[in-house]
């Protein structure tokens, strides 16, 4: 149906496995926001949780220190978790240094990587230069936030375009573009439509993908139904 792969977003165990048995998911990635939304207490067994039934697929999950040596020590105990485990690693600290040499470290000693709030082209530049590119069995994957881009009132289309045509140059077959942040299920059918390898997808995406192509004046008198329905469940009365 596409040819961007879909990872799931979020950090609700039970849709996390629900979602596993859809064809369409190709992996999921989850961050602490997600993680403190859901109510996840303990971090390191709820990623093994998810990594003991989940073997096959990419799975995400972000280091959380602010110190570069510190960033390096989680990353390496994430990856001891699983091989089909991601580090994901922010693209600068809460301080605004930028952790290119953190990623080329990282790269070098074979650790999966999702390089992680990417906002513009320059970043996934200087992430593409840091990557060490004589290590062809790591995996990296860079996720540039179009939804948070879009939030700006700025397109990211432009952006998500230069970065695909700067990755297909590398020759560096590992290497994957990400479009982050989803803000509608047409956001899909862009980044299929871009050439972007990955697109991270809410939970709720995955019943909207069956709408394609539905019949839009059919659509309109079933929305005014659940509007009318709702109503009179509700005993409104003007």
């Amino acid at each position: 149906m596409f040819k961007v792969k879909l990872y799931a977003d979020g950090a609700d165990k039970k849709l996390i496995f629900k979602i596993n048995k859809n064809k369409l998911c190709s992996g999921f990635t989850t961050n602490p926001t997600l993680m403190r939304k859901d109510g996840v207490k303990d971090y390191k067994k709820f990623a093994k949780n998810i990594l003991n039934k989940i073997k096959n697929k990419p799975v995400s999950f972000e280091c959380f220190a602010d110190n570069f040596s510190e960033i390096e020590k989680q990353a390496r105990i994430i990856q001891s978790w699983s091989q089909n485990a991601y580090v994901k690693i922010p693209v600068t600290n809460t301080k605004g240094i930028n952790c290119y040499k953190t990623i080329s470290k990282l790269s070098k000693e074979n650790i999966n990587l999702n390089i992680t709030a990417v906002f513009t082209y320059d970043q996934c530049k200087k992430i593409v230069h840091s990557i060490s590119k004589s290590n062809k069995s790591c995996k990296i994957i860079i996720s540039v936030f179009a939804g948070r881009i879009a939030d700006t009132g700025r397109d990211p289309i432009p952006i998500l375009k230069k970065c695909v045509n700067l990755i297909k140059k590398t020759n560096f077959k590992n290497l994957e573009l990400l479009w982050a942040s989803p803000r509608e299920v047409l956001n899909i059918y862009q980044a299929d439509e871009l050439g972007v390898d990955i697109i991270t997808v809410p939970y709720s995406f995955f019943e909207k993908i069956k709408l394609k192509n539905k019949d839009l004046k059919k659509y309109s008198i079933e929305t005014v139904k659940m509007f009318y329905n709702d109503a009179l469940k509700s005993c409104y009365k003007i």
